[in-house]
This record gives C-alpha cells, structure tokens and sequence, in this order.
C-alpha cells in the first residue's frame, strides 16, 4: 500500500527550545527518514506565510495572501512511503522529528 505522509509543523518557537545539539540532530534525523526503504520524499515548504489561498466564488477566481489555518497546524511537508500496512507507516511517522516538536503527521492511504 502506498501511503502519503503530510508533516505538520510544530508548535510556535519549538526550533528556539532545541538545545544546538538537537538543532544539529535534524537533517540528519529527516536524511535517515529519507533513505528508508520505500520512502519517497517530498520537497521543503517554504513558510506558511508565503502561501497564496485560491477559492472560486460565483465564478471569480479569489486569492488571499497566507494560509488561514494556525501556524502549528500549517503542513511543512511532505513524503510518500510503500509500506506492507498502516502500522510501518505509523512507525514511520513516529521518527520524523516535528512530531517531536509538537507537529503532527497525517497518514493518508494512496488509491492505486
């Protein structure tokens, strides 16, 4: 089965609270993510802030500035993963380290 990850940021300030050797820790955290067997990965995000929000209203084609979701909350981003079964998936998301810091990854399945 092929799931997509979607990692989401943690909570406001959390990089601040890192001591530099857990600061240090991450792209090597995140690299050894990468490089599991079936991991597809996905590309950085820039900040929530840059984002542009597009909706159709009566037929007009709006867009506002930023995301309108809370910063802990916004997606930092993303990767696939083929796995036997949603537990290897989970145990994936486990290790990505903004979990850690009060993010969150969604899991969802990949129609085939």
């Amino acid at each position: 089965m092929k799931y997509m990850l979607l990692i989401t940021h943690g909570e406001p300030g959390a990089w601040d609270d890192l001591t530099d050797e857990e600061r240090e820790a991450l792209p090597a955290a995140y690299q050894a993510i990468e490089q599991t067997p079936g991991v597809t990965p996905g590309q950085w995000m820039q900040p929530p802030d840059t984002a542009t929000t597009v909706r159709v209203q009566d037929g007009r084609t709006l867009t506002t500035d930023g995301p309108f979701v809370e910063m802990k909350e916004a997606i930092g981003g993303y990767l696939f993963y083929e796995a036997d079964d949603l537990d290897a998936a989970i145990e994936l998301a486990g290790r990505i380290p903004a979990v850690r810091m009060g993010g969150a990854v969604e899991i969802r399945p990949l129609n085939q």
